[in-house]
C-alpha cells in the first residue's frame, strides 16, 4: 500500500491518495521516515534487514545452490539463532530459492508432430448419463522404490474409475491397457467420447479402432 502511494504521489498527492484508500496521511509519512532512517524501524524490521544480508552473504558464496535447510543450518554453525521459517520467509522476499537435485518428472509431453484429434468435449466435462464421457489422466506417485505411473480412465456421469493401470515405466501401452480394461469392464449401448491431453502417452491414433467400436 504504501508502495504503491510513494508511485503515485506525485501524480496525485498523498492527502487524495490516503483519502481514498482511508489511511492516515501521517502514517504513510511515518512510514517513509522509518524507510529512510533505518533506528526508526521496528526491532523486527531491523533484524530482519540484517539477517536478509547475511542470508545473501551464506546463499552466493556457496554458488546460489542452497536451499532454506542449508542455509538454516549454516546460520546455525555460525552462531546466528534463527527460526527456520524465518529463514523461508526472508528467502522468499529477496527470491532466493535452492536448486532442487533430480529432474521433475513430466508425465505430459506434447507431440507436436502428432496428428491432433478434434476436440469434442470443449473443456465441458459434463454427462447426463453413464458411459457417455470418459477422461483419460497420466500421473506418477513416488514410493520407497522410485516413481510408479498410474493411468487411469474416469466417468465423468458418476466420477467414478472404470479403467486404470500402474507401471514402473512411462509407456504409451500404459494408457492404452487402462482404457482396454474400462471398455471391457462397462457395458456400452451408445455413443462414447473420451478425452485426454496431447501428451504423447495419449497418442491413440495407432488404437483408435478401440474408440470407434462404440
Amino acid at each position: 500500500m504504501y508502495a504503491f502511494i510513494e508511485a503515485e504521489r506525485e501524480a496525485h498527492g498523498v492527502e487524495p491518495i490516503c483519502r481514498v484508500l482511508g489511511i492516515a496521511p501521517s502514517a504513510y509519512y511515518v512510514h517513509r521516515q522509518r524507510q529512510a532512517d533505518a533506528t526508526r524501524q521496528s526491532a523486527r524490521a531491523q533484524r530482519d534487514a540484517v539477517l536478509q544480508d547475511t542470508i545473501a552473504t551464506i546463499y552466493h558464496a556457496n554458488h546460489a545452490v542452497y536451499g532454506v535447510r542449508k542455509v538454516w543450518r549454516q546460520l546455525q554453525r555460525d552462531g546466528i539463532a534463527v527460526a527456520r521459517c524465518t529463514v523461508a520467509r526472508l528467502m522468499r522476499a529477496a527470491g532466493l530459492q535452492g536448486v532442487v537435485r533430480g529432474h521433475r518428472v513430466r508425465t505430459t509431453r506434447p507431440d507436436e508432430s502428432a496428428e491432433v484429434s478434434a476436440d469434442l468435449v470443449q473443456r465441458q466435462f459434463a454427462a447426463t448419463q453413464p458411459n457417455q464421457l470418459w477422461v483419460a489422466d497420466f500421473t506418477y506417485v513416488a514410493t520407497w522404490r522410485g516413481f510408479v505411473y498410474v493411468a487411469f480412465v474416469i466417468d465423468v456421469f458418476s466420477r467414478r474409475i472404470v479403467g486404470w493401470r500402474a507401471h514402473t515405466t512411462m509407456r504409451t501401452e500404459l494408457v492404452l491397457d487402462a482404457l482396454e480394461q474400462a471398455l471391457h469392464d462397462r457395458e456400452l449401448d451408445g455413443r462414447l467420447v473420451v478425452h485426454t491431453d496431447r501428451g504423447s502417452q495419449h497418442r491413440l491414433n495407432r488404437s483408435s479402432q478401440r474408440l470407434l467400436l462404440v
